[in-house]
C-alpha cells in the first residue's frame, strides 16, 4: 500500500552549449520528480522533463496527483489504471488548466511513471520484463483509449497486440544484443564547426551509425553548411537526421527543406510549429520522400492520432516524460503501429526509461528496432545509468525503469 510520497524539484545545468538548439538556447534540464513509498519500504521513482523555469508548478500538479494515491495498493492500481488515468486527467478543475497538455499533464506523467517504476520493483523484475509478460488484456487494461474509438478501440489494441504474439520469442533475441542508438550531442545548436566535426568522428569511433545535427539558424546558409559538413564527416553508409526544433515558419521550412534535400537526410524533425498538423502535411506532401520526425513536442495522444489520420508523420517521437507517461505512450505505440509508422521516441529522461519502453514496443508489438536516441549528459546524476556499448543500448537488469536519481 502506497503510505506517502515525496515531490522533488531537480535541476541540472548543462555546460558548453549541450542541449542547445534553435530555440532552446539555454536549457537547464530538469525533472519534477515523484517518489512514491509504499509500506514495504519500496520507492517508484518518475518524472516528467522540463527545461528549468516553471518546474515548480509542474511539481506542484504532480504532489496533486500522487495525494489521490495514498492508502491504495500498487497491484490495485495498475491493474485497472486506464480508468484512473482517465480520472485523474478529466479531474474537473484541474482538467481546465490543460486539458491532457501543459503543466498538469506533465504533472501526471510524472506520478504515473513512478506507478510503473513502482509495480515493476513490487514484482522485482525490470519494467521491460514486467510489461513483456503481461498479457494483451493486462496492457490494455492500463490504457485510456478515449477519444480515439474512431480509429482505435479496445478490442482493435487486443488485437494489434494478440498479433504480434507469434513472432514475440524471436524479437526476444534484441535483449542478448541490445538495442542499437542514435547520437543526438553531434550538432548541438551552440557547437561550432569544429566541434560538430570532432564529435561525428567520435561518434563513428563509439559505433553509432546515425547521428542528430541541430538546425533553424537565422541564416539558412549555415544550416546548408553544416548539414553538409555532417554528410560528409559521417559518410553516405551513416543516417543523419536534421532538427529544426519549430523554428519554421511553414513558408520557411518549404524553402530550408527542399534545399537541405541534396544531403540525403533521414529525417527532418520539428520543422515548425507543433500543434499545426495541416503545415505539416503540406510540407511532408512537398518534400517527400524526405520524412518528417516528430513527438517531443506532442502533448497527447489525441493530437497524435491526427498526424497519422493525416499521414505526414514519417516517424513518431513519443516521450513518456511529455505525454501523460507511460500508459499514454503505449497507447501511441498502438496507435503507430496500426498506422504502420516507427515508434524512435524522444528521450527527454536521457533514455533511461525509454530503453525499457522500446524492448517492449520490439518485443510485445513489433515494432521495428531501428534505433533510440542517446543524450549522455546526465549519466552521472542516475543510480542505473543506461550503459552504451558499441553504439547500443544494453539491456538494463535492475527491477525498476532506471528512473533513480541519485540524492
Amino acid at each position: 500500500m502506497i503510505r506517502s510520497f515525496k515531490i522533488h524539484d531537480r535541476r541540472f545545468k548543462l555546460d558548453g552549449g549541450a542541449g542547445s538548439d534553435a530555440i532552446h538556447r539555454d536549457p537547464v534540464y530538469s525533472y519534477a520528480v515523484t517518489e512514491l513509498i509504499d509500506d514495504s519500504g519500496l520507492t517508484g521513482t518518475g518524472f516528467a522533463f522540463t527545461l528549468g523555469e516553471g518546474n515548480e508548478l509542474v511539481c506542484r500538479a504532480a504532489a496533486f496527483y500522487a495525494a489521490q494515491l495514498k492508502g491504495k495498493d500498487i497491484a490495485e492500481i495498475m491493474a485497472d489504471f486506464g480508468s484512473l488515468f482517465r480520472q485523474l486527467s478529466n479531474e474537473q478543475q484541474f482538467r481546465w488548466l490543460g486539458p491532457h497538455k501543459g503543466i498538469v499533464h506533465l504533472g501526471l506523467a510524472s506520478v504515473t511513471n513512478a506507478c510503473f517504476d513502482l509495480w515493476a520493483k513490487k514484482t522485482g523484475v525490470p519494467l521491460w520484463k514486467l510489461l513483456i509478460d503481461l498479457t494483451p488484456g493486462q496492457i490494455v487494461n492500463t490504457l485510456d483509449l478515449s477519444y480515439l474509438e474512431d480509429v482505435l478501440t479496445r478490442e482493435e489494441a487486443m488485437h494489434i497486440i494478440m498479433q504480434a504474439l507469434p513472432c514475440k520469442e524471436a524479437r526476444s533475441a534484441i535483449l542478448e544484443k541490445g538495442y542499437p542508438g542514435y547520437d543526438t550531442s553531434v550538432g548541438w545548436f551552440n557547437y561550432d564547426d569544429k566541434q560538430v566535426k570532432e564529435n561525428c568522428r567520435k561518434a563513428i569511433a563509439e559505433g553509432f551509425t546515425a547521428m542528430k545535427l541541430k538546425v533553424g539558424s537565422a541564416d539558412p546558409k549555415r544550416d546548408i553548411r553544416r548539414a553538409n559538413l555532417v554528410r560528409n564527416e559521417a559518410g553516405s553508409n551513416c543516417k543523419v537526421m536534421l532538427d529544426a526544433n519549430q523554428q519554421w515558419t511553414l513558408p520557411q521550412a518549404l524553402d530550408i527543406c527542399s534545399e537541405l534535400q541534396s544531403m540525403h537526410p533521414y529525417w527532418i524533425e520539428e520543422p515548425t510549429h507543433p500543434d499545426d498538423v495541416l503545415a505539416h502535411k503540406t510540407l511532408a506532401d512537398a518534400i517527400a520522400p524526405v520524412k518528417l520526425a516528430l513527438g517531443e513536442h506532442v502533448p497527447n495522444r489525441i493530437i497524435f492520432k491526427n498526424y497519422l489520420q493525416t499521414g505526414c508523420a514519417g516517424f513518431i517521437q513519443a516521450d513518456a516524460v511529455r505525454l501523460g507517461g507511460v500508459s499514454e505512450f503505449i497507447t501511441v505505440s498502438l496507435l503507430s503501429k496500426k498506422y504502420g509508422i516507427p515508434v524512435v521516441p524522444h528521450v527527454g529522461d536521457m533514455g533511461q526509461l525509454h530503453q525499457h519502453l522500446v524492448l517492449f514496443n520490439h518485443i510485445a508489438m513489433g515494432h521495428e528496432a531501428l534505433f533510440l536516441e542517446h543524450i549522455p549528459h546526465l549519466q552521472k546524476h542516475f543510480v542505473h545509468p543506461a550503459n552504451i556499448e558499441n553504439g547500443v543500448y544494453k539491456t538494463p537488469q535492475e527491477p525498476g525503469s532506471s528512473c533513480e536519481l541519485k540524492n
